[in-house]
């Protein structure tokens, strides 16, 4: 339940001093009438008002319709200024009737107006507009004022004669009360009005200091953000340049090396094996041209990730003249791109690490999977390592693993042996 508001609570205790007021005068109004009738004195009572009043039970029926309809129209919000005007003039004209109906004893239902248009109005112009019209309507509904402009009315007192001395002067004090808590509870609303405004004022003010003072922070963030977001590019970069470049100059290195062993006793094989060789730097080239682009493997592009392996694999083993093994269990055509990059660059840089550091001449790639993990293990014959630093390779793969959830084991004790895990995202 939302907390009232104390304007809000003024206005409400506006509402029902007003009604209480009316019902006071109302009900005095109506016990007078009757009692002229009954004590047949009405006749004298005409002679001295000199206009018919309402009928008893209407002297107290009318103001209460009057004044619900009043409150109606009150708890409807104006949307335009044309509306909030229309609203208020007839608002002050039901209070003419309210003020007739009760023999011109009472316009305090004007400061009411005035005090709910007031909430309502945001800008100067149109307050200014309201509270010209309600205090003129305000001086008008004064019996005073009316006097002098020479209309025929009967006032309250003349009712109310019916009370002699004491009973009547006691009626017309608390009357007079009741009139002076309403307009110092129509002050107490404006001042209250008036303070609760400054305290918004003030608390938009210092929710915008916070608000600029928020927006530095962000400043300064989306600056950190933006050098981290660079750095892990060009860390990103650099793999994948160090990928491409490293798995294809191993392979042209080997090839080289294998080709001045034997050109001078089979120049046709070398001949072959430097075409190969060839054809290798060329799909390096497209690479590292892929790789700075899109930092995606051309071969990917054209083809699914089985055969790209197959060809890789293929490449390496024509190069190089290691023996390649390549064995696949797994159905690999249920990944997205950045699963099938992490899975195509962990065989490139496990094979190029065999070949370049171990000096393998035997790799055995196997890929599998087991429930809702994919496993990459690659073993080669090479010459190991006991141990073990993290170098670019090793610290990419863990890199690119980690990115997925994955994770990567290895050992050097006998050979080199290394084992990727990855989550399958889609799961079975």
């Amino acid at each position: 339940m939302r907390k009232k508001r104390l304007p809000d609570v003024v206005l409400y205790i506006m509402k029902h001093l007003n009604l209480m007021i009316l019902l006071y005068i109302s009900t005095l109004l109506v016990y007078c009438l009757n009692g002229y009738i009954h004590e047949k004195s009405a006749q004298q009572f005409l002679n001295t008002a000199k206009i018919i009043p309402l009928e008893p039970w209407k002297a107290i029926i009318v103001p209460v319709g009057l004044y619900v309809c009043l409150l109606l129209l009150m708890s409807i919000r104006a949307e335009r200024n044309v509306e909030l005007y229309l609203k208020t003039i007839v608002e002050v004209v039901i209070c003419g009737f309210l003020f007739t109906s009760l023999n011109y004893s009472y316009s305090g239902f004007v400061l009411l107006v005035l005090a709910n248009a007031i909430r309502r109005v945001s800008d100067s112009k149109s307050r200014i507009v309201v509270i010209t019209v309600t205090f003129l309507s305000y001086i008008l509904f004064d019996y005073n004022v009316l006097s002098i402009l020479n209309i025929r009315i009967m006032p309250a007192e003349t009712v109310l004669a019916y009370y002699q001395g004491t009973a009547m002067s006691l009626i017309l004090a608390i009357l007079d009360m009741l009139k002076i808590a309403n307009i110092f509870l129509f002050i107490g609303y404006m001042f209250v009005l008036i303070m609760d405004q400054i305290s918004q004022t003030r608390l938009v003010l210092e929710l915008n200091d916070e608000l600029a003072e928020k927006n530095t922070q962000l400043i300064d963030m989306n600056a950190e953000l933006e050098e981290a977001t660079k750095t892990k590019e060009r860390n990103r970069l650099a793999r994948e340049i160090h990928d491409t470049l490293g798995h294809t100059l191993t392979g042209i290195i080997t090839g080289v090396d294998a080709c001045a062993m034997i050109i001078d006793i089979a120049p046709d094989v070398a001949k072959q094996q430097l075409n190969a060789i060839a054809d290798i730097a060329r799909g390096g080239i497209k690479d590292v041209r892929r790789s700075v682009n899109a930092l995606r493997p051309d071969v990917l592009e054209k083809k699914d990730l089985f055969e790209a392996l197959q060809e890789m694999v293929e490449s390496t083993r024509k190069s190089t003249g290691v023996e390649m093994n390549f064995a696949c269990c797994a159905a690999l055509d249920c990944f997205n791109q950045d699963e099938e990059d992490v899975i195509y660059r962990i065989v490139q840089e496990g094979t190029t690490n065999a070949i370049r550091h171990g000096k393998a001449t035997r790799v055995d790639i196997k890929i599998e999977r087991n429930f809702d993990t994919l496993w990459i293990e690659i073993r080669d014959n090479g010459i190991g390592c006991t141990d073990v630093k993290k170098g670019f390779g090793i610290h990419h793969m863990e890199e690119r693993l980690k990115m997925l959830n994955g994770a990567l084991e290895y050992d050097g004790s006998n050979g080199f042996w290394i084992k990727a895990e990855l989550p399958i995202r889609w799961g079975e």
